[in-house]
């Protein structure tokens, strides 16, 4: 579990007391089961992970808005267990529009549920020519009558195939673009939606293609106002881009532990590696780097959950600089272990594979630098004006 000390200034008690319960938790529940080293069985164990975690009664911090236990949570789960932090992450994303803009009645049919492990939800966004310019979306909701008619394909969606719902984004007025765009619950048994195939990821995660073909919702499944759909998309990301640099975390500090196990235990040239100065040299780095990203994820989330309208500059910095580090950090990890670093058993391999996505999807470190770098010039725009 995640050492609470750099920042337990940002942590109210009830936090160190669930922190200190999903400890058992995860001992109790997630160690044990074996890993996932094929897409079937991936699929398989996520729907084993959805119950698992709902009996727990962990999606709670979900509908409560709780970040800072999302954030324990996700760094819990990802240090142990990729896929359960990719399990939980999900229910997160395809919920969270459900917890800002579901009236009682959607929440009670789809959110109750989730929040008992009793359904999986997944994210639709991204289409084959639409992923970080979300305004280029060609999935079309036409009304007809008191239903939407949705046609158009989702690619690269996390539990496709295996999801019970989808909270699927597309566009009710085309020519407004992305003032255009609405936001639909579509259950995976709606007539006209269809899997279309599994994509398969170097690290076994449930991940695939979709495609609505005259699929036709009431539109009593619509979340929100018609065409406020990609502001409500936009304010589910906000919130949880943090919980996604927690997850950062977490990998990084699996990583940097078994990095430290080899060193103390391995010798070379009469000494344990733990002697040498450069290996020294980069565990310091390793280990700055990470806790200068648990400062950044868990003031982002303190922010939040201290009542702040938008934290998008927060989560930025929060998502880029974590999943960036966790890279460095699991890199320099492999490279500590040598060879023992690149077996496909190996811990280390396995995080350099998981983490790898993390610094792609809920917007790329790019599109986060973009956000970061336009707030600062127009914050220097404003303070002094300048002509031309």
């Amino acid at each position: 579990m995640p050492d609470p000390r750099p920042i337990r200034m940002l942590l109210e008690p009830s936090h160190l007391e669930r922190q200190e319960q999903f400890a058992a938790f995860l001992a109790q529940k997630i160690e044990p089961l074996a890993i996932a080293h094929d897409d079937q069985s991936a699929r398989d164990q996520a729907r084993e992970l959805v119950g698992l975690l709902g009996n727990g009664q962990w999606y709670e911090p979900i509908a409560a808005e709780d970040l800072r236990s999302c954030c324990l949570i996700r760094e819990a789960l990802a240090e142990v267990s990729p896929l359960a932090d990719a399990v939980y992450a999900l229910q997160a994303l395809g919920s969270m529009p459900l917890v800002l803009a579901g009236t009682n009645e959607q929440q009670e049919r789809w959110l109750g549920p989730l929040r008992a492990g009793q359904l999986m939800s997944a994210f639709a966004m991204t289409e084959p020519n639409a992923g970080s310019d979300v305004a280029s979306m060609e999935t079309r909701a036409t009304m007809d009558g008191d239903h939407y008619v949705l046609n158009g394909t989702k690619t690269f969606i996390s539990n496709a195939g295996i999801a019970d719902f989808y909270t699927v984004f597309a566009s009710t007025n085309p020519a407004a673009a992305a003032k255009g765009i609405s936001c639909f619950v579509v259950p995976a048994d709606t007539p006209g939606f269809r899997f279309v195939k599994a994509q398969i990821l170097s690290e076994p995660h449930p991940l695939g293609e979709i495609t609505f073909e005259n699929c036709r919702i009431p539109a009593s499944h619509r979340l929100g106002a018609e065409g406020k759909g990609l502001g409500l998309g936009l304010a589910t990301l906000d919130r949880l881009r943090p919980t996604v640099g927690a997850a950062a975390c977490g990998m990084a500090a699996r990583a940097l532990t078994e990095a430290l196990d080899h060193l103390r235990s391995r010798r070379q040239f009469g000494q344990r590696l733990a002697e040498f100065q450069l290996m020294q040299q980069k565990i310091a780095r390793m280990a700055t780097d990470l806790a200068a990203a648990r400062l950044l994820v868990y003031t982002a989330a303190w922010e939040k959950d201290h009542g702040a309208k938008r934290i998008g500059l927060e989560s930025a910095m929060a998502k880029s600089f974590a999943t960036e580090a966790a890279g460095r950090i699991i890199d320099d990890a492999v490279q500590i272990l040598g060879g023992r670093g690149v077996l496909a058993e190996s811990v280390v391999d396995r995080l350099y594979r998981a983490a790898r996505s993390l610094r792609i999807y809920e917007g790329t470190t790019e599109i986060q630098h973009l956000i970061i770098g336009s707030h600062f010039i127009q914050q220097a725009d404003e303070a002094s004006p300048t002509e031309g």
